[in-house]
């Protein structure tokens, strides 16, 4: 009895694992967006986490470039294991603590293979769609009454469980118009029952429990852009219709959000998010600097205050008439090649992927055939990024890419800050060594 009442008490938490296929040589531990500790893989791929106490709550693990959740609360001893070709699907966690992490684990999954039924109930009338997603919800609610009718769980880690159904499912119900509307071609958005949005009254703003459990994050993206553009459609009249209505909307995003969300650490992410968004959206530069102006005064004190501002700074280096960024990348001979070089006076497109991510590389290289036959007049230029340059190369070799057209970048950071590479399908078209577009995309701009 002794014993267990000191374990039960006991601080310590130990959080360790295998990991089959490692892409790199360490794991970090994180709580929010601060690192607790970070391991390196020793003898068969394992590492350990050792932590002398710990806030019980959602913590997350990184082995790049993925992350996943892990809960963690004190006297937890967890062990999990995983391959990194089948990241998520693989992982598996075991010990003390491993009933809540299991559960959040299928969830997340579950959540992923259901998204392409939940796109295809978008079309349905307003009461079949949400009997269909309350359903939904309802399995996943009897699932986690299951577990917990075999297993004991503390009330923390059971309000993250629900947490995450609950939200999971109010985020379609948030799209449903928005996406209602493109699917059946409707010229304004369709009528909705007044109750359709009771739950709102339900819905905590300011939970920091929450903030970086990704349903919860994720419904506040679609709840405050459904706000914003419900409450702009109704009092701002004919400003909706104008071209400058990218601007005008984004700015109801930021009020919206500086006066709902009080929680900093979430009103931090809200706003950022938000920032990233309208500035990797081409606009004109007095909008763009309207934008900054208002997001500074609104969120001054913002810890992503530095990368908005550089990310700012970034694309106005890289608007169109401007000569490329100098960087240098490394050719199939391992010679180091300036952007400016490979461009020459030709006209080129730069796109970019990683042998991290198989079906992007699939996918974007069998893209890339059919443009070149499509648009002969450009030469595709391919650069590879967080990428081993031995893996690179093999990948170039056995899928039979043109080794005149393939490069390899060194520093991931650098490439990707200097030509702001957020979006996997971006590109970059250029002419005589000048830019015409750093920001189209290899699906929609050609």
């Amino acid at each position: 009895m002794g014993c267990a009442e000191k374990k039960k008490e006991s601080p310590t938490v130990f959080f360790a694992g295998e990991i089959v296929n490692p892409t790199s040589d360490y794991v970090v531990l994180y709580r929010g967006d601060v690192v607790l500790d970070s391991a390196k893989l020793g003898e068969s791929n394992r590492f350990s986490f050792h932590l002398d106490s710990v806030r019980a709550g959602l913590h997350h693990f990184y082995h790049h470039p993925e992350v996943q959740y892990v809960y963690l609360e004190p006297g937890d001893s967890l062990q999990m294991r995983l391959n990194t070709l089948q990241f998520d699907e693989s992982l598996v966690f075991s010990g003390k603590g491993e009933e809540v992490n299991n559960f959040l684990l299928e969830m997340f999954l579950a959540n992923e293979k259901e998204e392409e039924f939940v796109y295809s109930l978008y079309g349905l009338e307003p009461d079949f769609f949400r009997a269909k997603i309350d359903s939904l919800q309802t399995d996943k609610l009897q699932a986690l009454e299951l577990l917990t009718s075999e297993f004991e769980l503390s009330k923390g880690a059971f309000n993250m469980a629900k947490a995450g159904i609950v939200y999971s499912s109010l985020i379609p119900k948030e799209a449903y118009p928005f996406y209602h509307k493109n699917q059946k071609g409707e010229k304004s958005m369709h009528k909705l029952p007044e109750d359709f949005y009771a739950y709102r009254s339900e819905v905590d703003f300011n939970d920091d429990e929450l903030t970086y459990l990704r349903p919860y994050y994720k419904f506040m993206i679609f709840h405050l852009g459904n706000l914003a553009y419900m409450q702009c459609k109704k009092g701002c009249g004919d400003e909706m219709d104008l071209a400058s209505n990218k601007l005008h909307y984004n700015m109801h995003k930021l009020k919206l959000t500086d006066s709902l969300i009080k929680h900093t650490e979430l009103r931090d992410n809200l706003f950022r998010h938000f920032a990233v968004n309208y500035l990797l959206n081409p606009d004109c530069e007095d909008n763009i600097k309207d934008f900054i102006d208002t997001f500074q005064r609104l969120s001054g004190n913002n810890k992503h205050m530095n990368e908005i501002t550089d990310l700012y700074e970034g694309i106005k280096k890289i608007q169109p008439d401007n000569e490329l960024p100098n960087l240098s990348v490394y050719n199939i001979e391992n010679e180091k090649v300036s952007l400016k070089q490979i461009a020459g006076d030709r006209q080129v497109v730069f796109y970019f992927w990683s042998g991290i991510e198989e079906g992007h590389f699939k996918n974007i290289t069998r893209h890339v055939g059919k443009l070149k036959k499509k648009h002969p007049q450009y030469t595709f230029v391919g650069i590879n990024l967080r990428t081993d340059q031995s893996r690179w190369k093999t990948l170039v070799e056995s899928n039979h890419l043109d080794k005149n057209e393939q490069y390899w970048a060194s520093n991931f950071e650098e490439v990707a800050h200097s030509l702001i590479i957020y979006d996997p399908n971006k590109s970059i078209i250029v002419k005589n060594g000048v830019i015409v577009d750093a920001f189209a995309n290899m699906y929609t701009s050609f």
